[in-house]
């Protein structure tokens, strides 16, 4: 199994900026974010490969920046111009086929 830990949530301004963190203890080839508000589903933010190529939903493309440091094993969501749409439980996902594998999640308040 690989546990995944995050870090760098908190609460922030609207326009503001958060970066987030997730440190693996193993690699694998995909990697991503998701998020969750209350009372709502889970859903997709942006996701990256081995490789590099990465994935956005259309509701964070050209705010956020997902990378990867495969050295580190981490895993990393630079959020600019941050909405309160935008507040919720950020979760890391990791997997090979599917993400199988997922953090406790770090919440993001944006007011």
């Amino acid at each position: 199994d690989v546990q995944l830990v995050e870090s760098g949530g908190g609460s922030v301004q609207a326009g503001g900026s958060l970066r987030l963190s997730c440190a693996a203890s193993g690699l694998t080839y995909k990697m991503g974010w998701f998020r969750q508000a209350p009372g709502k589903e889970r859903e997709f933010v942006a996701r990256i490969l081995s490789a590099g190529s990465t994935n956005y939903a259309d509701s964070v493309k050209g705010r956020f920046i997902i990378s990867r440091d495969n050295a580190k094993n981490s895993l990393y969501l630079q959020m600019n111009s941050l909405k309160p749409e935008d507040t919720a439980m950020y979760y890391c996902a990791a997997g090979w086929g599917t993400f199988a594998y997922w953090g406790q999640g770090t919440q993001v308040t944006v007011s």
